[in-house]
């Protein structure tokens, strides 16, 4: 009997799932019979309520298979029905699936479908075909083509790229860096660790060409030590991107020389902000910067930085590719090109969607996400992570985009939906974001250090039934003080999800005194 070439996802959530325990089931399997394969580990494609699955090649495409509860048995009957699309594992082919073929994938392109630590694979899918342009073109055109397309930071400030590029481009000095900020640490996010692991030299490629761009020789990549595999598989896509000529001292024979190193940190949350991120880098403990000076012209070791997360680099090789208005024209009024959307929480279909701006969030939850888990009802959605507010189902048809929520009075972030059911105590959830920042925060300013504590207690009390007039105007003022006084954005948005919750879910704030524990 001829062989099979399957693909089968390496992930961290596809092997926590038993992607691994898939491969050698089927590696088993294949031996008793003597049927030979070819087993590719991929990046996952995001469909994470499908895992663990497994995609054989056809002439038609991919076909998928997954539902191995029995893993032994449903392996041997996938044999025994020879891959056939009439198997009862076979969800058909996996491009043609509506969850994925309704997506606008731009970034993660090449998840799920390529061998991450494949040069070869990588250039057959278009890969360095940006990197290629911007090694022709000058500093100045680069800046240009991003700025056309509308590119904004995707780690949640929204700030143009563009601009934070040509400061650096005319920032004084000889020596500059290309900081990659990978900390991902909001609730519900997974886009960064999704793409190290699934496409790295995506990323290495928006690194170089942010570095021709500004006159860089040397990036960092910032990865919490809580991303084991994505570091490793970074490491090895940075040496092989160097055998192969694309990153090192003469880049491809043009005399350019761009160089990336791997940082790991320590899992601090306030590591996600540029300033306490740089310091970090430089061997100090995590504390944020009084800005100005901004990074971009005194950033890492004093010198001019560009400070962008993964999702943000990683947009950038397909801008010097197709070009900025190819990007531009995906997306809606001030928010141009795609944001990878990460689904979590109590929702059916979790996973990674990547849509052009403007999809709205009831579009993601109950098209993509199907709803709840447990079928119950949606009470709330927190957007933004978890300093990002709680959004009720009455203002679900906002069109997914910086300003439409910022309008709405929450933020997009780094794009992380975790959804609700009506089980949730929403003055619990509150609680939950006050402690969070009393745990997280660096210390450095009063309102965040002290703020959050204080109004860790003054929920407790209205929670307990305490004089809760008093105690919830109490928590409004609080609020605002964090708000207005706070240094970054740890305390100064801590109130959002706080606020939000209050606002938007009264009746969990309003307990009498006899419900109090």
């Amino acid at each position: 009997m001829s062989g099979y070439t399957i693909y089968i996802s390496a992930d961290s959530a596809s092997v926590s799932v038993g992607a691994d325990d898939l491969r050698d089931a089927l590696m088993a399997e294949a031996q008793t019979r003597g049927i030979s394969l070819r087993i590719v580990r991929t990046g996952s494609r995001g469909a994470y309520f499908l895992e663990p699955m497994l995609e054989v090649a056809t002439p038609d495409g991919r076909l998928g298979f997954n539902g191995f509860e029995d893993m032994r048995a449903g392996v041997a009957t996938l044999f025994d029905s020879g891959f056939s699309p009439q198997s009862p594992h076979c969800l058909g082919l996996v491009d043609a699936l509506p969850w994925l073929a309704r997506q606008e994938r731009l970034t993660f392109v090449r998840c799920g479908i390529t061998d991450p630590l494949s040069i070869e694979d990588y250039r057959a899918h278009e890969g360095f075909d940006g990197l290629e342009k911007a090694l022709a073109l000058s500093p100045q055109a680069i800046i240009d083509a991003v700025a056309e397309s509308g590119l904004r930071g995707r780690g949640g400030a929204g700030f143009p790229a563009a601009i934070k590029w040509g400061t650096v481009q005319g920032a004084p000095g000889d020596v500059k860096y290309i900081c990659c900020n990978a900390d991902e640490g909001d609730s519900g996010t997974f886009a960064d660790r999704m793409l190290m692991e699934g496409d790295p030299l995506l990323l290495i490629e928006g690194m170089t060409i942010a570095g021709l761009a500004v006159g860089a020789a040397q990036g960092f990549v910032y990865i919490r030590s809580e991303y084991p595999a994505a570091i490793a598989v970074m490491r090895q896509a940075i040496g092989l991107a160097q055998a192969a000529g694309w990153l090192g001292s003469d880049i491809r024979g043009t005399g350019h020389a761009f160089h990336i190193e791997v940082r790991e940190g320590a899992g601090a949350y306030i590591c996600g902000e540029e300033t306490a991120m740089l310091e970090s880098l430089e061997g100090k403990r995590g504390m944020v910067r009084a800005k100005p000076p901004l990074p971009a012209l005194e950033g890492l070791f004093g010198k001019p930085t560009v400070v962008n997360n993964v999702l943000t680099l990683a947009a950038v090789p397909t801008i010097l590719a197709r070009g900025g208005a190819f990007y531009r024209d995906y997306g809606i009024g001030r928010s141009r090109g795609t944001q990878p959307f990460q689904l979590a929480g109590c929702i059916r279909r979790g996973g990674l969607v990547e849509k052009a701006f403007g999809v709205t969030l009831r579009d993601l939850i109950e098209d993509f996400g199907g709803g709840t888990a447990t079928g119950r009802p949606f009470k709330a959605v927190q957007v933004g992570g978890p300093l990002g507010g709680y959004i009720p189902e009455a203002l679900l048809d906002l069109p997914a985009d910086y300003e439409s929520l910022a309008g709405a009075g929450f933020m997009l972030g780094h794009g992380g939906l975790v959804v609700f059911d009506e089980s949730a105590d929403m003055l619990r959830q509150a609680r939950f974001a006050m402690a969070f920042c009393a745990e997280e925060s660096c210390g450095k300013c009063t309102p965040c250090r002290i703020g959050a504590v204080r109004g860790v207690e003054v929920i407790d009390r209205i929670n307990a039934g305490l004089d809760q007039a008093r105690q919830l105007a109490l928590l409004e003022d609080l609020c605002t003080l964090m708000t207005d006084g706070s240094l970054c954005a740890m305390g100064g948005l801590t109130p959002m999800p706080v606020l939000s919750a209050l606002h938007h879910f009264p009746e969990d704030f309003r307990r009498p005194a006899a419900a109090a524990e």
